[in-house]
């Protein structure tokens, strides 16, 4: 990778606005300096994967089961499906394990710059890489097919990318780069804190200006808290196009449906078809809710589970069994929304980093709209779970090393 092309791609596609330009001081960990390459079948196989999951998710008797433990505002589906859902993926040698599923997946606009500074060096990639008409359209398409999913005869003007204090948020800068990327689409386009609005009149507010869509980016999943009170209100009336929205993420990205997605008999039952159990069954490694019921049974197999809180986002709350101290473990017993699934290592990538050659750990993340792929991109790290502060790691591009067909 080279760095200046990548710095000069993020200055120009932030339009030149700080703090997106200082990127390489700020954030020197948030690209890798090397590819991940992945070969076309596996990439296909994912791509199943990830079409099968949206045919689950849109059956009713699922939308049923998962909204049953969901909050009592996921229960509203005003039509939109969510944009940038992010599927990740660890790699072993059985294929493509689904570890989780984002309905607010960072790191879209920062890899879709990535990317093209990628095909500067490398030239053309395939189009299950990245969108075969580029991904400003991809972007105005999804966005208009949200704003059209709940509003048929108005037209789309203004957008509001939201999330707490956004301007201290670790990818803040994306966020710079997603509003001059949504205005070269036609959009007005504002970042607002998530306290900021107002809900008035049949309308959301931000700095008095009505807003008509908001690009959802908090991790305030149900709109909880009472700084969220008027966006709560505006999606709860339908006075506001909000995407991702708590139904999204009930359906897809509450953890405890991966106890559902992991379970054949559970998905014959609410109806699934025998192609679509076995591409979802065979990826996701099998999960179960932590209760105290079981706690002696899982804590006997931690070393071979992984941890993570049902509401948890980020990592934050997730734990390696192996790691687990008897303290760490009665907090989970507590927390009544835990999930145990089974671990899956991610694989590896050899690197050079000061002359020495190391190890660094890998997942694939597949940005998808409606079951479409948006952007394939990676995540190099060191540690228990991805965290962008890592010496070499970070962002990194996919490269297909086999061509369709072969």
């Amino acid at each position: 990778m080279d760095r200046d092309d990548l710095n000069d791609a993020l200055a120009a596609a932030s339009g030149d606005v700080s703090p997106a330009t200082e990127f390489a001081t700020t954030h020197p960990h948030l690209f890798s300096g090397v590819a991940t390459f992945l070969s076309a079948s596996l990439l296909d196989r994912m791509r199943s994967v990830v079409q099968a999951i949206e045919r689950v998710a849109a059956m009713p008797a699922y939308i049923e089961a998962v909204l049953a433990y969901a909050p009592e505002i996921a229960g509203k589906n005003h039509g939109p499906s969510g944009v940038f859902m992010g599927y990740d993926f660890h790699l072993d040698a059985s294929g493509p394990r689904l570890i989780e599923i984002n309905t607010n997946a960072g790191g879209a606009f920062l890899n879709a710059v990535l990317a093209k500074v990628q095909r500067r060096c490398c030239g053309a990639q395939d189009a299950r890489i990245s969108p075969p008409h580029g991904f400003a359209a991809a972007l105005a398409d999804m966005f208009g097919r949200e704003w059209r999913s709940q509003r048929v005869s108005q037209p789309l003007r203004r957008i509001a990318i939201t999330d707490d204090r956004p301007q201290e948020q670790y990818l803040y800068p994306e966020f710079v780069i997603a509003q001059e990327m949504l205005r070269d689409c036609g959009f007005e386009a504002l970042i607002v804190d998530g306290a900021d609005f107002r809900h008035a009149d049949g309308r959301l507010l931000a700095d008095g200006l009505p807003v008509d869509l908001v690009y959802n980016r908090l991790t305030d999943f149900a709109l909880e808290q009472p700084a969220h009170e008027a966006l709560r209100d505006a999606y709860a009336a339908g006075d506001v196009v909000l995407t991702p929205n708590p139904f999204n993420h009930a359906v897809h990205a509450d953890k405890r449906n991966l106890v559902v997605l992991s379970d054949p008999e559970r998905l014959r039952h609410l109806g699934a078809d025998a192609a679509t159990i076995n591409a979802v069954s065979a990826a996701i490694p099998r999960t179960v809710m932590v209760t105290r019921d079981n706690a002696d049974e899982l804590w006997a197999r931690r070393k071979d589970l992984f941890f993570k809180p049902a509401k948890g986002y980020g990592a934050k709350g997730a734990f390696r069994g192996d790691k687990l101290t008897r303290s760490t473990w009665a907090q989970i017993l507590d927390d009544d929304g835990s999930i145990a699934q089974a671990f899956v290592p991610p694989s590896t990538r050899m690197m050079r980093i000061d002359g020495e050659t190391v190890s660094r750990k890998v997942d694939v993340r597949l940005y998808s709209y409606r079951g479409e792929p948006l952007l394939v991109a990676s995540r190099i790290y060191q540690g228990q779970t991805t965290n962008m502060r890592t010496p070499g790691g970070g962002f990194a591009p996919v490269l297909l090393i086999d061509p369709p067909g072969v």
